[in-house]
């Protein structure tokens, strides 16, 4: 079910972009290809409205690119233009002169029927034209998510990449004493906000991970103090159980194409990978070692596996064909691998290290060359990728702290922010874009 659909604004934006674009060729990019790159600064003004809402939106807009690290919002005291009608063409001058190389104006009003119509543009300053512009229909309760879904227009227009802000994150909220720790399933937006719990029991749950069709969840739970791996749909409420396996279920995933399911089953003292077809429940074993192999993770393509297994000693990251065959070692550095996590862009394997008493969240090529460290502390683990693979979120247990938090960095590895949430937090795993 869709919360709404985005109305892009064709024959409005030719018109504008006819009347007010300068034959200079607009100078507003990010080249994100680069490394570390000098963010840019961009102007956001409150958005036009009657009742404060617009101020809301633009506030979201701006924290969603800050966030990113790629973009740096001019603070709004240093303004000298007050924009009164976003239609008109602004004064450039006035916003070169403050060094905004971009400016976001919009308005949000409410149409006869109740529902909100958020519209923006945004301008290029200094080769006076404007860039992009669209407006969206939606109901006043889901205002965020049109915030959202503007900073990926502005953040695809400037970088030529899809953005990641209308996303969602399924996590495992944890409250109560240390030693009795309550663990629910919930979901957030990616910026930490509209928390709610999925499930409700004193039973733990472990591992949540999405599904590609955004409509469902698979997680570990030990209700009824059997771990059996469950499938959520995330409309209705309804679940069910992935088979009924002897033994313990681990690190359960889905296949890229959302038919089958990964994981790890625990049999005899070891473990080792399978997959089930959801629709026949057939299963398949990949693995089949005295080790312990677990966390499996598809390519985006389906084609290979990458998983975690002790079979040489210590856990390391190993890949495999999705049949199974041709299994080898990816890492080969001080200290044990664990959490192997494809990209979706297919280029990279995020993990956890541990080495020299740190934890460490880190990315390798997929011929297991090229390994960075982004960042380590106490305890880092479960790093999950956004949709367009260049940030990842984990979660980290500081020394002496009460519990858990999440934590999103990009690939400089320079851009580390804490993810706030109202209860501590474990488990974080990035929903595909949202519909």
């Amino acid at each position: 079910m869709k919360i709404f659909s985005p109305i892009r604004l064709v024959l409005a934006v030719a018109a504008l972009m006819s009347v007010f674009s300068a034959p200079a060729f607009a100078r507003v990019e990010i080249n994100i290809n680069k490394g570390n790159v000098e963010p840019l600064p961009i102007a956001i003004t409150d958005f036009i409205s009657g009742d404060g809402i617009g101020a809301q939106v633009s506030a979201v807009i701006a924290a969603d690119l800050q966030r990113s690290g790629l973009f740096a919002p001019v603070n709004k005291s240093a303004f000298i233009e007050k924009i009164a009608n976003p239609d008109q063409q602004p004064r450039f001058e006035d916003w070169k002169v403050i060094n905004a190389q971009a400016l976001v104006t919009g308005r949000v009003t409410r149409e006869s029927d109740g529902r909100l119509r958020a519209e923006f543009r945004l301008w290029d300053t200094f080769a006076g034209q404007q860039m992009t512009g669209q407006q969206f229909f939606t109901q006043p309760e889901n205002w965020r998510r049109v915030a959202h879904i503007i900073a990926d227009a502005i953040y695809e227009r400037v970088t030529g990449e899809k953005g990641y802000f209308d996303t969602r994150v399924v996590f495992v909220s944890e409250s109560g004493p240390k030693t009795a720790r309550k663990r629910q399933l919930s979901i957030m937006d990616q910026d930490g906000f509209n928390v709610r719990n999925l499930t409700n029991s004193n039973d733990i749950v472990l591992t949540p991970r999405f599904s590609p069709n955004r409509q469902e969840v698979t997680y570990m739970s030990f209700e009824g103090q059997q771990p059996r791996v469950y499938l959520l749909q995330l409309e209705t409420g309804q679940r069910e159980v992935v088979g009924n396996f002897p033994g313990m279920t681990f690190s359960p995933r889905f296949s890229p194409d959302g038919q089958k399911v990964i994981m790890s089953l625990q049999q005899d003292g070891n473990a080792n990978i399978y997959t089930m077809d959801l629709r026949s429940r057939t299963t398949t074993r990949l693995t089949n070692t005295s080790a312990i192999d677990t966390a499996p993770s598809f390519s985006p393509d389906g084609q290979r596996v990458a998983f975690e297994s002790d079979r040489g000693g210590r856990q390391q990251i190993y890949v495999m064909n999705a049949d199974g065959s041709g299994q080898q070692r990816l890492s080969f550095g001080d200290g044990s691998y664990s959490t192997p996590v494809w990209s979706p862009r297919g280029d990279l394997i995020a993990f956890t290290k541990q080495s020299g008493g740190k934890f460490s969240i880190g990315v390798m090529k997929t011929d297991g060359s090229g390994e960075r460290i982004l960042t380590s502390g106490f305890h880092n683990e479960g790093p999950t990728w956004a949709p367009n693979g260049r940030v990842l979120m984990f979660f980290r247990q500081n020394a002496g702290a009460g519990g858990p938090q999440l934590y999103s960095i990009d690939l400089t590895g320079y851009n580390e922010q804490l993810i706030k949430t109202p209860t501590f937090a474990s488990d974080p795993a990035w929903s595909p874009l949202l519909d």
